[in-house]
């Protein structure tokens, strides 16, 4: 039986990562992208039918770790996960996806896996639609999926990520770093490696197929208590400061990514706090989760070796 384990958008933060933990764990590895390179890489366009078959071939597990631009995933993000999902099911791999949030809209109190999906805005609804679609495509008996969801993250190679340049790449050039939203309102954040260790433990256990799950993560932090814990591993005098609802409209006139953030600006000016109980649950001696401490000094080293 194989156990090559393949991981589709190998190259961007989540992928890497659970390249990265997959290998640490000794499974064979594919790392698919369009440039993909080294002994584990695999050159393929899986936009295309034909690029995500053969990305997919021979495959027991298959981590969806790609996506469209973001800009693009109201017009894209759909019909992009069609193709990978009969790409999986062509192979007869397992299917794990790499989600987020974005499918419950606003809510009040804790996330949890049973909110309905309730986002009213582009974003959101597609989201919701590529969800049900690999769910319901598990219970037609088409393919065996899960998806591992998370929230806000950071980490070593976490570039595209409201947590990223703004506040390590910021702090480790000694400049201010930004908080995007509202400073004092708890806020979960993911740290990459763990989302990685969660989503591998998924892809590692069957008993995970058919629903979609929290990833484990830590207690809710403020943006300002985040913000003290980056400046105290980064040392130096603190420079810091929130970028509140009126400066993002006002740099979206001139800043299309900034502008994007309007949609779910209702996960910046509240409390934004994950439950996990679910994945802890049931997978109670497979659950990662670094100190927050320990997680921001490793990316700020990184930002750092990269500056």
């Amino acid at each position: 039986m194989t156990d090559l384990h393949v991981v589709l958008g190998a190259t961007g933060g989540i992928g890497r990562a659970v390249v990265a933990e997959l290998t640490a764990r000794g499974h064979e590895v594919r790392a698919v992208s369009r440039n993909a390179e080294g002994p584990q890489g695999f050159r393929a366009d899986i936009t295309t039918a034909e690029g995500a078959a053969a990305a997919c071939a021979g495959a027991a597990v298959v981590y969806q770790c790609a996506q469209p631009p973001y800009a693009e995933w109201a017009k894209e993000f759909v019909g992009f996960a069609d193709t990978v999902l009969t790409g999986v099911e062509k192979s007869g791999a397992r299917l794990v996806m790499a989600d987020n949030l974005y499918m419950y809209g606003p809510v009040e109190g804790p996330l949890h896996e049973g909110l309905p999906y309730a986002a009213a805005f582009p974003k959101g609804r597609a989201r919701a639609r590529v969800a049900e679609m690999i769910l319901n495509a598990h219970k037609e008996g088409r393919v065996r999926a899960s998806l591992g969801r998370a929230s806000d993250y950071f980490g070593p190679g976490g570039v595209n990520t409201v947590l990223g340049p703004s506040i390590f790449a910021a702090a480790a050039a000694g400049k201010t770093a930004r908080w995007l939203g509202e400073p004092d309102e708890p806020h979960t954040v993911s740290y990459l490696p763990d989302v990685a260790a969660g989503l591998v433990t998924l892809g590692e256990h069957p008993k995970a197929d058919g629903y979609a799950w929290h990833l484990p993560v830590g207690p809710p932090v403020t943006g300002a208590e985040f913000l003290a814990l980056v400046w105290e591993a980064a040392g130096g005098k603190p420079k810091s400061a929130a970028l509140g609802r009126g400066m993002q409209r006002l740099i979206g006139v001139f800043n299309p990514t900034v502008k994007e953030l309007s949609e779910t600006w209702y996960q910046r000016d509240r409390a934004w706090i994950v439950d996990d109980t679910a994945f802890r649950a049931a997978f109670p001696e497979h659950v990662q989760v670094s100190a927050h401490e320990e997680a921001i000094a490793r990316t700020l080293a990184w930002f750092k070796q990269q500056a």
